[in-house]
């Protein structure tokens, strides 16, 4: 039976072994990998979806066996997306999801971080008025990638150059987004206010004073 992807899912927990169909984690970031993902979300199915669960899974050896498909079929993306994914079709269907809607949920996964497509991203990027700090971004990862691919550059070479540069720089900043960091904007730094004292009259007479004597008036 498969080391890592358990066959009671409710509260599994991901063992060792099965390095090769295992992802890293990126970057050395902490979070789940790959089977961690696919467990809990086959425990969060087995907890919303009880009934139809046991149906579907019931027998362990199938269940495992489950498991390693959907592992297969959603090897493609990130684990944190698999289960911000997941968690959103427990709360909007009805009936246990399948594979498909799981693999189309993955694919539009960017919007439920609040991020747009790459074309849209750059799109808005071009656009942008200046000063870009304070433009109204749609998300920090837009704003973080026009400035990695260069303001310059976006706003004076043509789309068929510029965009796979952009498209590269927004790709790499959203997966630290679904590694769950949080990308912040620059803090906007307005010069200093300066007070402006006005002398009193006693300052003024001396100081015309001393004025009129240095010019010798």
């Amino acid at each position: 039976m498969d080391k890592g992807l358990k066959p009671h899912s409710a509260g599994s927990q991901t063992g060792a072994g099965q390095s090769k169909q295992r992802r890293s984690r990126d970057d050395n970031h902490e979070g789940p990998d790959l089977i961690d993902a696919v467990n809990q979300m086959f425990a969060e199915f087995e907890l919303a979806y009880h009934n139809q669960f046991q149906k579907a899974y019931g027998d362990p050896d199938r269940l495992v066996l489950a498991k390693k498909y959907w592992l297969q079929c959603l090897s493609d993306f990130h684990p944190q997306q698999i289960l911000v994914a997941a968690r959103h079709l427990v709360k909007t269907q009805t009936y246990l999801p399948t594979v498909s809607s799981v693999v189309n949920a993955c694919e539009q996964g960017m919007e439920l971080f609040g991020l747009p497509t790459e074309y849209e991203a750059y799109v808005e990027a071009c656009r942008a008025s200046a000063p870009k700090a304070s433009y109204d971004w749609s998300h920090p990862a837009v704003y973080h990638a026009g400035q990695q691919t260069d303001w310059f550059v976006l706003a004076t070479e043509p789309e068929e150059k510029v965009l796979p540069r952009f498209a590269y720089c927004y790709r790499q900043l959203c997966k630290r987004v679904l590694h769950g960091e949080d990308l912040s904007m620059p803090v906007a730094h307005g010069l200093p206010e300066r007070s402006v004292r006005v002398p009193e009259p006693e300052e003024q007479e001396e100081h015309m004073q001393a004025l009129r004597k240095k010019l010798s008036i």
